[in-house]
């Protein structure tokens, strides 16, 4: 999943670097004829994707290209991880439940324990610690599910507000970069007292650069986000329905 979404940032970043060079292509053609293309103009179609991107990625600047493509790799290390322990937490609700009465009903509660100590998931722990407060009632045993339960949630949201970060970082950096690019394109006006398209293109498509790509990488991110929170909201109704069956199947079993 990370080579796909990285081959994903490179194709939308390598379509924006084209479509740019397209629009300065049609423009020209506009003004002059084909038979005074330059020389330099030529190679620049030949470039690879990963020669146009490398390209691209540095006229940007690498002071704030830099820090954007530090937000899409930290974010992405923190959102691989979450799915990664997202998907290790999610448990067959029906089939546990199915196995803690099957164990109450044959060997009793150290038995229903034992198969929540061999099961993965914060299904499970919960399971356990209800069935650890069982001697002390089903009112005991219901405070431990919930209190339990809001530790599990906190585990499971872990580390995400920092995906939420990155993916306002990333935008407003390129906005900056943007800012500071016509800056200095207005510099270059004033201390040349004129209006020349070529003082002021380099400040224009360094902010325009900055911007596409800060853009790339909130959209990027917001996927995995998104991705994260509703898998975090699956397992938290899994873990509210699993905390009614348990005390029913602990009601039950007291009768």
């Amino acid at each position: 999943m990370k080579r796909l979404f990285s081959i994903l940032a490179i194709t939308l970043m390598v379509a924006f670097g084209t479509a740019n060079a397209t629009t300065i292509a049609n423009t020209s053609t506009a003004v002059t004829t084909v038979t005074t293309m330059t020389q330099d103009e030529a190679p620049a179609a030949e470039l690879s994707f990963h020669q146009n991107l490398k390209k691209r990625f540095i006229e940007g600047g690498a002071g704030f290209m830099g820090i954007v493509l530090l937000c899409l790799i930290l974010g992405l290390a923190i959102a691989i991880e979450r799915i990664i322990f997202l998907n290790l937490s999610t448990t067959n609700t029906k089939k546990l439940a199915q196995s803690v009465e099957d164990a109450l009903s044959s060997g009793g509660i150290e038995a229903a324990k034992e198969v929540c100590r061999n099961t993965k998931g914060p299904i499970a722990s919960i399971y356990y610690q209800g069935l650890d407060r069982t001697d002390e009632g089903i009112e005991a045993a219901e405070k431990a599910v919930v209190a339990y339960g809001g530790v599990q949630m906190g585990q499971l949201e872990k580390n995400v507000s920092w995906i939420s970060l990155f993916i306002a970082l990333a935008p407003m950096l390129g906005f900056m970069g943007t800012v500071i690019g016509m800056i200095q394109a207005f510099d270059k006006i004033e201390a040349a007292g004129d209006m020349q398209p070529s003082l002021v293109a380099g400040g224009i498509k360094v902010a325009l650069l900055t911007t596409v790509f800060g853009l790339v990488v909130a959209i990027i991110l917001q996927i995995f986000y998104n991705y994260i929170i509703a898998k975090i909201d699956s397992i938290v109704n899994d873990m509210e329905d699993a905390s009614i069956t348990l005390m029913d199947l602990l009601i039950k079993h007291k009768k």
